[in-house]
């Protein structure tokens, strides 16, 4: 006969309730959550049981033990589970037995459970976010320590080497100096921790055509593209973009009754640390000179820079799901700064540089010999070859049209498909300092 289980699972205990198929209790149990516990528990399982659990820190834990049995497995949304069933009285034995007669009646909110490499990917993903986090609060103390005692920097970056020079050499009173000596210590070692994590990204993305078909899109790099992959995990559970983006929390919270409705602020569901990356991302597709673009700025003509740029957020996200359910990259893509970040994936994954330049037998630049510096820029499917992408097809009549109404989009667009020359950015000479003001947030890559 079928049992349907519930468990509700702590750090050290867990609770079990087993119901028969008609709602009676059959068990009650409650012992220590421990790897050898759990499996002794589970070996009574057969083929014909179900168990459910509540997402929580260690249920994939328990679900990786779990999966060595025949019994069907159930993740289970919390937020979502409270909404069906609530009670004024909480308890262990409430919530277990809750959850398994949830799960009979096949009420039962789930939750994908992701595979091995998945969760792999998901925990490297969040520790560089840590990192990352745990740097910038770093830098903030070391400039902090500063302004307190009323020392302005000499350089503009006070984290580039200039900087990092002129710290260890300022007199500061003894107990400022022991400070910023052991934030510099951790700092140090946090940056080497990150690099080292990061290359560890670099070479397990390389060879997922997933990630190189991501990085087609504006303002995507392998961090970005690792994370919003790792919370992803399968596309093909998104039947839509717009499912997709609710479920990373791009989406407008929306209140309606009757003929009243109010459009709020996104809802900030999911993964935080992969939507911020996202937003962060999209922080300079202003600049860019394709739709994507065009799209921001006519946003920002009606909106405030924020808006336009979470709204961005939510068009990458749309793009990337086209992407990757058509293994097509991106067809609006930059040519040049595509094939860097590609190039820049493989150099660091593989260290195997190609040759540059232009092929034997390739005639002079017109501008040879006039002191004017060239760069050739390839096709974007010349581009997309090289680095073993597919060529995308044709954009749809519909899209046509729509590019049409923008001359300057239409221009770029038609570039993509000519080879041309371009100048060179002249090596501005070096300066103890640096142009651009240091940061003192965390950065995406």
């Amino acid at each position: 006969m079928p049992q349907f289980i519930g468990l509700d699972i702590h750090k050290t205990v867990v609770a079990v309730c087993v119901v028969d198929p008609h709602g009676t209790v059959c068990t009650r149990l409650r012992f220590p959550l421990t790897r050898t516990t759990l499996a002794a528990w589970a070996n009574q399982l057969t083929a014909e049981d179900a168990v459910a659990v509540e997402a929580t820190t260690n249920t994939w834990a328990v679900i990786a033990v779990l999966q060595q049995t025949p019994a069907r497995l159930v993740v289970s949304n919390p937020l979502r589970t409270r909404a069906i069933a609530t009670a004024k009285i909480k308890t262990d034995r409430v919530d277990a037995e809750v959850l398994a007669q949830l799960l009979r009646c096949d009420y039962l909110p789930p939750v994908w459970i992701p595979d091995a490499a998945t969760l792999a990917t998901r925990r490297l993903t969040t520790r560089r976010s840590v990192l990352v986090a745990e740097r910038t609060r770093l830098k903030n103390r070391l400039h902090s320590v500063l302004h307190h005692l009323l020392l302005p920097c000499p350089v503009a970056d006070l984290f580039s080497r200039a900087g990092l020079a002129w710290l260890a050499t300022v007199a500061l009173p003894a107990a400022e100096r022991a400070a910023v000596d052991a934030d510099g210590r951790l700092l140090a070692a946090v940056d080497q921790e990150l690099a080292t994590l990061e290359q560890t990204l670099v070479e397990e993305a390389a060879p997922d055509a997933r990630v190189r078909l991501l990085l087609t899109l504006p303002g995507i790099d392998v961090a970005v593209a690792t994370a919003l992959l790792a919370a992803i995990g399968e596309v093909s559970r998104f039947p839509t973009a717009a499912r997709l983006a609710a479920y990373l929390g791009l989406v407008p919270s929306v209140r309606q009754s009757a003929s009243h409705c109010y459009t709020g602020h996104i809802t900030k569901q999911g993964a935080s640390h992969v939507r911020w990356l996202l937003v962060q991302a999209a922080q300079h597709l202003d600049r860019h000179p394709g739709p994507l673009g065009a799209f921001v700025r006519k946003l920002q003509r009606r909106k405030n820079r924020n808006i336009a740029i979470v709204a961005a957020a939510r068009k990458l996200v749309t793009l990337a799901w086209h992407v990757l359910r058509t293994g097509e990259p991106y067809r609006y893509a930059v040519p040049q700064t595509t094939h860097e970040k590609l190039a820049r994936l493989r150099r660091r994954a593989t260290g195997e540089r190609r040759r540059s330049g232009p092929p034997p037998g390739t005639p002079r630049a017109a501008a040879y010999g006039t002191g004017q510096r060239t760069r050739r820029v390839p096709t974007l499917a010349t581009v997309y070859q090289q680095e073993g992408l597919p060529t995308p097809r044709p954009a749809p009549l519909a899209e046509r049209r729509v590019l049409a109404t923008n001359p300057d989009v239409q221009q770029f667009v038609t570039s993509l498909q000519v080879s041309h020359r371009q100048p060179r950015h002249t090596q501005r000479p070096l300066r103890s300092e640096p142009e651009t003001p240091g940061e003192h947030h965390a950065q995406p890559g």
